[in-house]
C-alpha cells in the first residue's frame, strides 16, 4: 500500500493508465482479428482492405508504447505474408 501522497497519486494514475492501455490493446486486437477473419474466408480484397486500415493503428500502438515496435513489425509482416499466400 502506498504511504506517501505522491505514491498514492501515482497509484491512482496507474489505475487510470492501465484501463486506457487495455482499451487500446483491445482495439489493436480487433483490427488484427478482422484481417485474420478475412484471410480465413479466403477473401483477398477484404483482407487487403482490413490490412490497410490496421497498419496505421498497429504503428500508432507501437509509437505509444502499448506494444513493442518489433512486435508491431512482426504482426505486419506475418499478416502481409498470409495475405500474399492467398493467390
Amino acid at each position: 500500500m502506498a504511504n506517501s501522497n505522491s505514491a498514492r497519486k501515482r497509484a491512482r494514475q496507474n489505475v487510470k493508465q492501465r484501463a486506457h492501455n487495455a482499451s487500446r490493446r483491445s482495439t489493436l486486437r480487433t483490427y488484427v482479428k478482422k484481417i485474420i477473419k478475412a484471410i480465413e474466408t479466403r477473401d483477398r480484397s477484404a483482407a487487403e482492405a482490413a490490412f490497410r486500415d490496421a497498419q496505421p493503428v498497429i504503428d500508432r500502438m507501437a509509437g505509444q508504447g502499448i506494444i513493442h515496435r518489433n512486435k508491431a513489425a512482426r504482426h505486419k509482416e506475418r499478416l502481409s505474408a498470409r495475405i500474399r499466400a492467398l493467390q
